[in-house]
């Protein structure tokens, strides 16, 4: 298996596309190989080396993890191309990670430096048409690939985090970018609300892509401001990007997951997030809209939370310079003071549960851009810009409809509405959620659990096995849609981990309402 990754590539290389003898280096006097550039790969043979057959090359470098070449003039006539690949290597402990590797060969086939540097450009060329990934064919599944050269707007947050996203975007991403032909235009947000306001003012038409170097909390920020536009229905065809630089970095770490790679953290996680921006390939995304009793309407992409979590993601802000271990301190000090919220939860379940009304043939009177009991026009007069409406959702003044299933207990320690597979980067919560699975994964803990319990739910959600506990408290099921009702405004309510005023609120999923990129 290739490290890193769960399935291991295919085997070979098939067909040569192009061959030559090349410098093994860019100086004159390197030693000659020959090289084999394949659709999956470039093949190096030292001279004396193995000559074809059943024995492979000396080297294989896979176009998968390639994310730019070059070719360039080089002295005596002669010229170079070079290629730059981010393969998985394996530390002798821990989780592989994507490294740095360059690869650059002399052309140097007579005095015609013209010549030599056309063949150096002919190789160059064919090596980044193949490593543009090919673009997933499932069924339903709507990928495609960013432009080359492409343009990218990064907002980034200086203060997120530990405060390091700046000096890690300069490090770590920026020269990622500027080998894949990626040009960036840096926008350094300087107080809440700033990226909304930039999204949501700015002619983004120069940028093929939005990319957040942050926290989640940035990305819900950008995703609001997109959504508050009157032409946001094309805007949301751009695709966004998320680069871990906060605490949490539940998004990065849930497409860090989906790509099939192991888990990581910190600066293995930053780059893995910076290759898969490098390669391209973005897909759709659901989002959820949020709707409150105080009128606002807000979309999510991460979840919703109420009591145990909320709190400890909000009681922890002030350890923010700890980074991801804000969490582990943030978890023992809310345990210490373990409340119990009470509220009503009602959902609809995704798959209709036994002994539940089936849903009515004609929908009932939906919900639409946060105003309660506001009447939808007729179809096909709906105004421009008007915002995707909440057709499963009644307004909060009025009862749940009967075909959905309302909780019996209405004690509760925590309640999560989560619809990406990770809540932090060490917290795998619903391993089975997915971009645009068109899923709430619903989480409710029961009053009555004890602290030791609590802690090994979540000591095992760090493998994603805190399901097989088989804790009687805690219930598990996916909904489509739900609703919050809490009896005081007591606790602590989060979205995308951004606090929220603790209210009635309800919420839909509507698939794949933005872009994101991710791997197949």
């Amino acid at each position: 298996m290739a490290a890193g990754r769960r399935a291991p590539p295919e085997p070979g290389g098939g067909p040569v596309l192009l061959q030559g003898i090349f410098g093994a280096g860019p100086t004159p006097g390197a030693a000659a190989c020959s090289l084999a550039l394949t659709a999956r790969e470039l093949q190096v043979r030292r001279p004396g080396g193995s000559s074809g057959g059943s024995a492979g090359p000396d080297a294989a470098l896979r176009l998968a993890d390639c994310v730019g070449s070059a070719a360039f003039p080089a002295a005596a006539a002669a010229a170079c191309f070079s290629l730059v690949c981010y393969p998985f290597r394996g530390p002798r402990w821990g989780s592989p990670a994507r490294q740095r590797l360059e690869r650059t060969f002399r052309v140097s086939l007579g005095p015609d430096a013209e010549g030599n540097l056309r063949i150096a450009q002919a190789w160059s060329r064919r090596i980044r048409e193949l490593s543009v990934p090919a673009v997933p064919t499932q069924d339903g599944d709507s990928y495609g690939v960013l432009p080359r050269p492409c343009r990218a707007l990064v907002l980034l947050n200086p203060q997120s985090g530990a405060g390091r996203a700046l000096e890690d975007f300069q490090a770590v991403v920026q020269p990622m970018l500027a080998e894949a032909d990626i040009a960036t235009t840096v926008f350094i947000t300087e107080r809440p609300h700033h990226a909304h306001e930039k999204v949501r003012d700015e002619d983004l038409s120069q940028w093929d892509t939005l990319v957040v170097m942050a926290g989640d909390g940035l990305l819900y920020e950008v995703v609001n401001g997109l959504m508050e536009r009157p032409d946001w229905e094309d805007i949301m065809k751009k695709p966004l990007c998320i680069l871990p630089g906060g605490s949490g970095n539940a998004l990065a770490a849930s497409i860090n997951h989906y790509a099939g790679n192991d888990h990581v953290a910190k600066k293995k996680l930053l780059t893995n997030c910076a290759f898969i921006l490098c390669k391209g390939l973005h897909t759709q995304m659901d989002l959820v809209s949020l709707s409150t009793a105080s009128g606002k309407r807000l979309f999510s992409f991460l979840g919703f939370g109420w009591g145990f979590i909320s709190d400890v993601d909000i009681d922890s802000e002030k350890y923010r310079r700890l980074g991801n271990a804000r969490f582990t301190l943030g978890t023992l000090q809310c345990l210490a003071k373990l409340r119990v919220y009470q509220g009503r939860l009602s959902y609809l379940p995704a798959v209709p549960e036994q002994g539940t009304a089936p849903a009515p043939r004609d929908s009932h009177v939906p919900v639409t851009n946060g105003q309660a009991g506001r009447i939808l026009p007729p179809a096909g007069t709906e105004a421009d810009g008007a915002l995707p409406a909440d057709s499963l959702l009644v307004p909060l003044c009025q009862p749940v409809p009967t075909h959905w299933t309302v909780v019996p207990e209405e004690e509760f320690v925590t309640v999560y509405a989560i619809y990406q597979s990770h809540l932090g980067t060490n917290l795998l919560m619903a391993p089975a959620a997915r971009l645009h699975d068109g899923c709430i994964h619903l989480f409710y803990l029961k009053a009555g659990i004890s602290r030791v319990a609590l802690l090994k739910l979540f000591l095992a959600m760090a493998r994603g096995t805190h399901l097989d506990l088989n804790c009687p408290h805690l219930r598990y099921v996916p909904v489509r849609a739900f609703r919050l009702e809490p009896r005081a405004a007591a606790g602590i309510m989060t979205v995308d981990g951004e606090a929220l005023a603790c209210e009635p609120v309800q919420g839909q999923i509507h698939g794949r309402l933005c872009r994101v990129l991710s791997s197949s």
